[in-house]
């Protein structure tokens, strides 16, 4: 027997909770809007926004066919009678005639007539008026974040106990717009500066709802971007590089140093080098062999920002030594947006097959086009994303044997 039971009811009234339908639907549509028409729970708290327009909400009802209606007629009396127990809803009936007890009635659909008994129905009152209470405290502060408790209400009730201070770091940002200072220097009663990092996630969909377009900078995305974006300052981004001539003048002391610099200060280096290399992998960079006029850089995966301040470089040639998979073409890719002079090295086809034996495996491929590779590049590209040689096969930097890198670079120097 396949019948809807008591069970089944509640079952769907709580997925339309767990999918955040019922606290949502106490949220008005318009995302200006302020607190108006409440809901009132047991205690006469007013919990919230006025329901939209989802009540009455009719459930899936599944009954019994007609003829079990006569063949199993004390099992359909049963299942009416479980089904008349369930507080909150409100069946609709349809009549039949029993061969031998005449007109009898039989549910045809249930029905939940407003959120109030939803919410009662599954125990969640508590929490909606708690939902409640923080979309009155946002309608009154900052109404335009309305639309985020919408599209989220229940990350919005685990972070309910942050709120008030989450709300007032909005507040004083928009009092502030691109302060211009650090994070530290932010003054909030109970509010410190490792709180704001802790919520970039939330802080940064918060404020790009309430900030003005010119406050904003959209093309800073993601947590590590947060200051930027929203106009504080940062610490500065730094570049490691090792200087492979010993006769290059640039720091007193051991030959070949291993330097940091901000890029502010690279990007004035006045040193006549010839050749840059950029590598992923710290042991590469560390064991790179000398070599005239050169520097290597240790990389920064996806982010070049802060080598594309050095107008120097492109009057080098530069090198990228990367993974021989398809996340190391897309570096490389990358990084000829900002230098299109770069030349790619050991990442070929010919040094890949001569190291099957180091082959290892990429487990998530890139798979968009990447139109700034050459012909070569391209062919091996595809060949990999396409899995044409192996499935997901990736060849990493430091298996290469060093005697392959030497030969490699000592061919680079005579050129």
């Amino acid at each position: 027997m396949s019948w809807t039971t008591a069970s089944d009811l509640k079952a769907q009234v709580r997925r339309l909770w767990e999918r955040g339908e019922l606290l949502r639907s106490m949220v008005s549509d318009d995302a200006n809007a302020a607190p108006n028409t409440v809901l009132t729970a047991r205690d006469e708290v007013k919990v919230g926004l006025r329901s939209g327009c989802a009540f009455p909400l009719r459930l899936v009802l599944k009954g019994p066919a007609s003829a079990e209606l006569t063949e199993r007629f004390q099992a359909v009396r049963e299942w009416i009678a479980e089904l008349v127990t369930v507080a909150r809803i409100r069946i609709e009936w349809r009549e039949f005639n029993h061969r031998v007890l005449g007109v009898q009635r039989v549910p045809q659909a249930v029905w939940i007539d407003d959120l109030d008994s939803a919410l009662a129905m599954i125990g969640k009152r508590g929490d909606a008026a708690h939902f409640g209470r923080l979309l009155a405290l946002v309608g009154s502060r900052q109404p335009a974040l309305l639309v985020w408790f919408r599209r989220r209400p229940l990350q919005a009730l685990e972070l309910a106990d942050e709120c008030e201070r989450l709300l007032a770091v909005v507040g004083w940002i928009v009092r502030h717009p691109r302060p211009g200072i650090y994070l530290r220097q932010v003054d909030i009663a109970g509010v410190h500066s490792k709180f704001i990092e802790n919520w970039r996630g939330v802080l940064s969909e918060w404020l790009d709802l309430v900030l003005p377009q010119e406050a904003v900078a959209v093309e800073r995305n993601g947590g590590a971007h947060f200051a930027a974006r929203y106009g504080f300052l940062d610490k500065p981004a730094r570049i490691r590089f090792r200087v492979l001539d010993a006769q290059l003048p640039m720091l007193p002391g051991p030959a070949l140093p291993d330097i940091a610099v901000d890029a502010d200060s690279f990007a004035v280096l006045a040193v006549p080098i010839r050749r840059v290399f950029i590598t992923e992998n710290e042991t590469n960079f560390l064991a790179f062999p000398p070599l005239a006029d050169t520097i290597v850089v240790f990389g920064a995966g996806y982010g070049w920002d802060a080598l594309s301040k050095a107008a120097w470089l492109s009057r080098c040639s530069i090198h990228y030594w990367g993974d021989i998979d398809t996340h190391g073409f897309a570096i490389l890719d990358q990084l000829r947006s900002r230098f299109d002079h770069v030349k790619s090295f050991l990442m070929d086809r010919v040094t890949l097959i001569a190291h099957e034996a180091q082959w290892g495996e990429e487990h998530d491929q890139v798979l968009r086009d990447l139109p700034r590779l050459d012909d070569a590049e391209q062919a091996l590209f595809n060949d990999l994303r396409d899995n044409r040689i192996r499935k997901n096969l990736r060849l990493e930097q430091e298996r290469i044997g060093f005697q392959w890198v030497e030969t490699a670079l000592a061919t680079l120097a005579r050129q």
